[in-house]
């Protein structure tokens, strides 16, 4: 556990009575991932977002878990009408049909992209030649909401048949998985996480 009074990203601090919040923040949020399934999970939970703000889902990720079988990206991709139904159903996530519908639609072009490149690390990491993109922001207001690379994987997703995978929901994920490291230069992580 950081210490509370360590410097962190703006961000961070506007829900800094939320310590799952401040958690996500300090432990997962810029660190650079390499395992599908959480991949997988990330990229729902950011479409999810979608309209939203990131508190609110993040505070059903339990729920999500539990209701999309710990994002086991198969299963997800096998999904009924009875399954979609219960999903819609469920008050631990957000019950939109559109966004549940592409869930499972981007579960099975995730399966695709896998049989394709060997695994979604290795496609997704190929965008950026294998290194995380280190930016030195100063402040939030400096960090952009999309940028060339998310504008470039948006665009192959979305052919590949994806939804909800729009330029800044996956700037957002790119952050989430350390592709993109945001911390900013005053932030304690950034210092942690700049050196790649």
């Amino acid at each position: 556990m950081q210490n509370s009074d360590q410097p962190r990203c703006g961000w961070a601090m506007t829900h800094a009575d939320k310590q799952f919040y401040v958690d996500y923040h300090d432990k997962e949020w810029g660190v650079p991932v390499h395992d599908d399934r959480h991949f997988f999970e990330m990229l729902i939970l950011e479409g999810a977002q979608a309209g939203l703000s990131w508190l609110t889902i993040l505070a059903r990720r339990k729920t999500y878990r539990a209701a999309y079988d710990n994002f086991d990206v198969h299963k997800v991709a096998a999904y009924d009408d009875a399954k979609k139904e219960a999903l819609l159903a469920d008050p631990g996530i957000i019950r939109n049909k559109l966004k549940v519908a592409a869930s499972i639609q981007n579960a099975q072009t995730f399966i695709a992209i896998q049989k394709e490149f060997g695994s979604f690390d290795s496609y997704i990491w190929d965008f950026v030649g294998g290194a995380p993109v280190i930016n030195h922001w100063k402040s939030m207001s400096d960090v952009p909401v999309s940028t060339d690379l998310s504008d470039r994987v948006s665009k192959d997703l979305k052919k590949r048949g994806m939804k909800f995978v729009g330029t800044t929901i996956i700037y957002s994920f790119l952050q989430a998985t350390g592709i993109v490291m945001d911390h900013t230069t005053d932030c304690y992580r950034y210092g942690e996480l700049s050196q790649g």
